[in-house]
């Protein structure tokens, strides 16, 4: 009896398991690629640290070597570390603010922006 309710509940949880999930949205894609970004940049970092410390290493090595009179062949060559920089989130849904159309217009001012004159005072503008 508690075998059957046991495997019964088994069956309801992995029912429950196999169900599809909706495609996700594009908010939720731009998270999941901006998510992904950092934790490539994070690798970077982490990389870049590693490199420098293997540096620091070697450089004490030969160091402590040339100190006590011992013998040691050159290092081999390897790249140098190089610094990931900042990390930038990219934003591709975003127009920069010179293609948004929220500068002045182009052509130039010929009266002032505004006027102590009431309204109704003002002369109409033609159109």
């Amino acid at each position: 009896m508690i075998r059957s309710a046991a495997l019964l509940a088994l069956v309801a949880v992995s029912t429950l398991a196999l169900a599809k999930l909706p495609p996700p949205n594009d908010e939720a894609k731009a998270k999941a690629a901006e998510v992904a970004a950092k934790a490539a940049w994070t690798d970077k970092v982490a990389a870049y640290q590693v490199c420098k410390a293997q540096d620091k290493v070697v450089a004490g090595y030969y160091a402590e070597a040339k100190k006590a009179g011992k013998a040691t062949k050159p290092p081999a060559s390897t790249p140098p570390c190089t610094d990931p920089g900042p990390f930038v989130a990219s934003t591709p849904n975003t127009k920069p603010l010179e293609a948004s159309g929220a500068h002045s217009p182009p052509q130039p001012a010929t009266t002032p922006p505004s006027t102590s004159a009431p309204q109704a005072e003002q002369p109409a503008a033609k159109k």
